[in-house]
């Protein structure tokens, strides 16, 4: 016997079950003034955290375009390179990633930057003169960017040949119909694995308490380690986390909703 149809989706009680959580919490650090000044301490870890995140998200999203573009080109050369790369990171767990660009490629770079300053007359620099957030943010840029390819390539094939043959026909070149045809369509189907990345890298940011960047994670091993409260402390990085992962995920679910409405509607 066939299952019945559900008119609504299913009550989101999971949600509500963090939101109780989310209460509690809250309601302790009203009520704690530990658990409030916990708080009030790893707030400041959270700029760094949006910032390495945003940065690193855009420049990954970039990188992956052009991979996705290389991945189908017509130069055989091109579409090797493009994929050794994503199959070489995608094969290398990001927190290795994260200590290889900060300690080999970071000098290696510094040193590349040194030799090319010779000819124009720069003066040198040290390692220590290449700040760690940034060393950071370019290993989860090349992390993520090769996972992003992916979606983006996806995407891109997922638009008919018939749209595109049509879009040569009329005359368009290749920047145009990728501008005007190919990108508009292959869109609804990047978003929601894109939204995914990013809220993923929301989390996956957190790697970068390894190199001592002051970010939430960071800051609440220091405050752990001072107070010995790690219950507590650690219930309040989670919580920042979970506010920041959970609200971005029902913002992008009601935008995916939004776009699924607007194509029904056309």
């Amino acid at each position: 016997m066939a299952a019945p149809k559900k008119d609504k989706e299913d009550f989101p009680w999971w949600l509500a079950a963090v939101v109780l959580i989310g209460v509690y919490l809250g309601w302790q650090v009203v009520a704690d003034d530990l658990y409030l000044q916990i708080l009030t301490t790893l707030t400041k870890g959270v700029k760094t955290t949006v910032f390495v995140t945003l940065v690193s998200f855009f420049l990954a999203s970039f990188l992956g375009l052009l991979l996705a573009l290389g991945a189908g080109s017509k130069w055989l050369v091109v579409r090797q390179v493009t994929r050794f790369y994503v199959e070489v990171v995608r094969g290398v767990p990001i927190i290795v990633l994260l200590l290889y660009v900060a300690f080999a490629m970071a000098p290696a770079l510094v040193e590349l930057r040194n030799w090319l300053g010779d000819f124009v007359g720069l003066d040198p620099i040290r390692t220590r003169n290449f700040p760690l957030i940034w060393r950071a943010i370019i290993a989860l840029m090349v992390a993520y960017s090769a996972f992003i390819s992916e979606v983006f390539r996806a995407g891109l094939q997922s638009v008919e040949e018939g749209q595109i043959e049509a879009a040569k026909a009329l005359g368009l070149n290749g920047w145009q119909r990728f501008r005007l045809v190919i990108f508009p369509q292959a869109i609804r189907t990047i978003m929601p694995p894109l939204g995914n990345d990013f809220v993923a890298l929301v989390k996956d940011s957190s790697l970068v308490s390894v190199l001592g960047v002051l970010d939430v994670t960071q800051l609440g091993k220091v405050t752990a380690a001072g107070n010995f409260r790690y219950f507590e402390t650690y219930n309040v990085v989670a919580l920042i986390y979970l506010t920041m992962t959970i609200g971005l995920s029902l913002a992008l679910r009601r935008f995916e909703r939004h776009l699924r409405e607007r194509e029904t509607a056309k």
